[in-house]
């Protein structure tokens, strides 16, 4: 299994996974369509599936386009609000490309029907992936627009927090140093959070920050770690959806009271992050 992460629009992601056997080619999050088949022309895979997170135009735009070019191209997702999609997916349910297995897990908070994708080989020793689209990403989450804190609470430390930590976490935009920011305001004596601010800050603007392992993200990302004390603490809460509610508006108003931040100068190919050639974390 290779992954294409290919950076568009402002700060957005979508990815190319190929099944390196078959050359069958999954995609996930298609905002820009044309720029999806440069990558699928070079690599010189077949594209028959796309994996939809959720129905926000930056990540499913490009669906109806993409359909209109490839006739039987099979668009899903778990929201009917969905730009073209073919079938509707099931919490649990899973899927099969060639040697990849897909395992659908609906992970409710940014959007009521936001779905992540938990991708593996059998008798394979590359670490699995998951595509958290908004649901999850470096160092935070996306906003809270639709359900409650408790789901949001479950997706986010019972759905995706219990995944291996191995796992390599693939998310839909390029947040991470503010979400790091945040990160350390709310743990200022975590030395997790300060080495991993350390290098998202490195003189690479250009070069995506993902993926990180799960195992990684239980070090620093505060809305993964809200049963720990020093977070209680910042938040005044003890219960664990309580927790996760004052983060959300805590982060929300640090986004507003930082400076407007330019946009970085995306990469203009999209950079191959293979799994198999991924060193992993000890």
């Amino acid at each position: 299994m290779k992954v294409k992460v290919i950076p568009v629009l402002e700060d957005n992601y979508m990815y190319l996974v190929i099944e390196e056997r078959t050359r069958e080619a999954v995609a996930v999050d298609v905002a820009v369509p044309k720029r999806l088949l440069e990558i699928v022309g070079r690599e010189g895979v077949s594209l028959t599936t796309v994996l939809t997170t959720h129905h926000h135009w930056d990540h499913a735009r490009g669906n109806a386009e993409l359909v209109r070019l490839l006739p039987g191209l099979v668009v899903l997702g778990a929201d009917e609000r969905i730009c073209a999609l073919t079938r509707r997916l099931a919490h649990g349910e899973e899927l099969r490309f060639g040697a990849i297995h897909v395992r659908c897990l609906l992970t409710p908070g940014h959007t009521l029907g936001h779905m992540s994708y938990f991708l593996w080989e059998e008798e394979c020793p590359d670490p699995p992936a998951v595509f958290s689209g908004d649901a999850l990403s470096m160092a935070g989450c996306g906003s809270r627009l639709e359900g409650t804190a408790q789901q949001m609470y479950q997706s986010l430390v019972e759905t995706l927090g219990t995944l291996p930590p191995e796992t390599k976490v693939f998310c839909g935009h390029e947040h991470t140093l503010g979400n790091l920011e945040f990160a350390q305001k709310v743990e200022p004596y975590n030395d997790h959070v300060k080495a991993k601010l350390s290098w998202a800050k490195r003189d690479e603007d250009d070069v995506p920050t993902v993926p990180a392992t799960l195992g990684e993200e239980l070090l620093y990302n505060p809305f993964l770690r809200v049963g720990e004390e020093p977070v209680r603490e910042f938040t005044g809460k003890v219960a664990p959806a309580d927790v996760l509610d004052v983060l959300c508006r805590e982060r929300a108003s640090f986004e507003r009271a930082a400076e407007p931040l330019q946009p970085q100068p995306r990469a203009l190919l999209a950079l191959q992050w293979g799994l198999l050639s991924t060193p992993r974390q000890k």
